[in-house]
Parts: C-alpha cells; structure tokens; sequence
C-alpha cells in the first residue's frame, strides 16, 4: 500500500481488525519512510460497478458517494453512523447480487428511497427533495400527502380528492 503522505511504496501493516458488521477488515499502516500512519479498509467486491446516468453517461460505482448521500439525508436526525453503514453495506449487496454489471442511477436512488423510508422519515423526505427534483412547495405537500395515504391508508378511506 502506497503512503498517501509520502508516496512511499512500502508501507507495514501495524494491526488488523474486522469492522463493520463483519464486511471488512480495518488495517493501521505505518510508513518506514515518513513515520505516518494511516488506516485503510479492505471490503469484498464481487464485481466492477457500472453506474448508468439519466444522460447516459456511464461511470463507475462509487461507495463513498452513496454514503456521503445518506449521510447528508440523516444529518442532525437520530440516525447512528453505524446504521447509516449498515444500510450502505446492505445497498451495496443488493447492486453486486443482482447480477448486472451496468446499474442505472434510478435503480440505486429507489434503493436508497426504501432504504430511508424504513430509517428516518425526515431523511426519506429529504432526500426525495433532491432525487425528484423538488422545484416548489407544492412538490413537498404532494409527496408527504402521497407518504401520509401509503403510511395511514384508512385516514384517506372514502376521500377522493376529486370530488372537492
């Protein structure tokens, strides 16, 4: 592993632990050369990610990105960073077990959608606001009406709102 202070090539592993729910390894390196030490993560990768844009253009599966996604939908809510990895690692599974190289982006905002919806509802609602493309408030009442129907169907028994 290459010393990200110093670039040295040959770096010496100084302890090593299982993290995250038992889906990676935590190691604690330390550089010869500079006398840094660093941590480093080692994960199983079934196979190479190919996320499919909506315009198309094809990038490769970034985990960091997801996570940063769902933290930033969680920040300041009672959400543990344990769990907010619990539901990356399960997101995760869910893309390299289907099978398919190439994963639209659509594909993995649902995932996460779900994801959110059983975590924190304030979360789920936030990140909708962006992966819907919320352009006004009349967006957000529609969708939080759309979750209170799905969320309490017996409220809205008999309330057809075409008949106002």
């Amino acid at each position: 592993m290459k010393c990200p202070f110093c670039g040295c090539d040959d770096t010496q592993v100084k302890d090593s632990r299982n993290a995250d729910d038992n889906t990676a390894i935590r190691r604690r390196r330390e550089c010869p050369e500079c006398g840094s030490r660093f941590t480093t993560y080692e994960r199983v990768q079934l196979r190479d990610l190919i996320v499919v844009k909506r315009n198309g253009e094809k990038v490769p599966f970034d985990r960091d990105k997801l996570a940063r996604s769902i933290s930033l939908a969680v920040r300041k809510r009672p959400v543990d960073a344990e769990r907010v990895e619990k539901v990356v690692n399960s997101i995760q599974r869910q893309l390299e077990i289907s099978g398919e190289s190439e994963i639209s982006s659509n594909f993995i905002g649902e995932k996460v959608m779900e994801a959110l919806a059983m975590l924190d509802h304030i979360a789920y609602i936030r990140f909708a606001s962006v992966y819907k493309d919320f352009r006004e408030v009349k967006d957000f009442e529609d969708f939080v009406e759309t979750i209170d129907r799905l969320a309490k169907p017996e409220l809205f028994a008999g309330n057809d709102v075409t008949d106002k």
